[in-house]
């Protein structure tokens, strides 16, 4: 499945994780290790990735 990034916006974690196969524990790992980008806070609970 092709998946467009927007020039602008936000990417939620099902949207990242078509651009990055690996698991969701392996993602967030990788957030807090700094291997990949820190989520951002849109709300009380969701997150989000700069596109």
């Amino acid at each position: 499945m092709a998946t467009d990034i927007p020039s602008t916006g936000f990417l939620r974690l099902p949207q990242v994780l078509e651009l990055f196969p690996i698991s969701k524990s392996a993602w967030w790992k990788g957030c807090s290790t700094g291997c990949y980008p820190r989520p951002v806070k849109i709300g009380p609970r969701p997150t989000a990735w700069r596109a």
